[in-house]
């Protein structure tokens, strides 16, 4: 059951800790397998989110409980994903507006890409903090407010999101199972920022 509490078993700090890394890591690969309908991502980002809340507070929780919550997260979760990709092809035109030597193009693109990180920033922290019934629009904009006033937190994501490039850079499937940290780091950033 999604909504019990599972006792806490007699193991090391380090046992602990490397379950939950363990755990992170398979929610990666579920959230990359979620994130194939290419608008699905931010459900896919919540459903790992609120799986990994659960696996840190010692409720249960599994496969059928994540994809329950994708399927609740979906339902608005979609048009999120499809916001983000227009944000994508509007920084890409200012990109190549830059490289075309238009002027002030340089500029354009270089906010354009800040903004865009901004973005994707304040999606992975509405996605850590929802919940089944919450509405994304409202979520967004509160994760928006938090990742302006909270720029130490927010720089931490953008560091999870380097390392996701890195490890695709190096081996793409590390980058599969990394997603998973990056959804980690943003539940840590959400609850550091509720705890301050």
């Amino acid at each position: 059951m999604a909504g019990t509490r599972v006792k806490a078993r007699g193991e090391s700090v380090f046992a602990e800790r490397f379950a939950v890394f363990a755990e992170c890591l398979l929610t990666g690969v579920w959230i990359a397998v979620a994130s194939l309908g290419v608008v699905t991502y931010p459900a896919a980002f919540a459903a790992g989110a609120r799986h990994l809340r659960r696996r840190t507070a010692h409720e249960g929780g599994g496969w059928r409980e994540f994809v329950a919550d994708f399927r609740a997260a979906l339902r608005g979760g979609w048009l999120a994903g499809l916001a983000g990709w227009v944000a994508v092809a509007a920084v890409r035109v200012d990109v190549q507006a830059a490289r075309a030597g238009i002027p002030g193009g340089p500029l354009v693109g270089a906010v354009g890409v800040v903004a865009l990180i901004g973005l994707v920033v304040a999606g992975l922290r509405a996605s850590a903090v929802w919940a089944p019934g919450a509405r994304w629009r409202t979520l967004l904009a509160g994760a928006g407010r938090r990742t302006v006033l909270d720029p130490a937190g927010s720089f931490l994501i953008v560091g999870g999101l380097a390392v996701v490039a890195v490890s695709a850079w190096f081996a793409a499937p590390l980058a599969v199972a990394v997603l998973g940290a990056v959804a980690a780091a943003a539940v840590a950033v959400e609850e550091r920022y509720l705890h301050r």
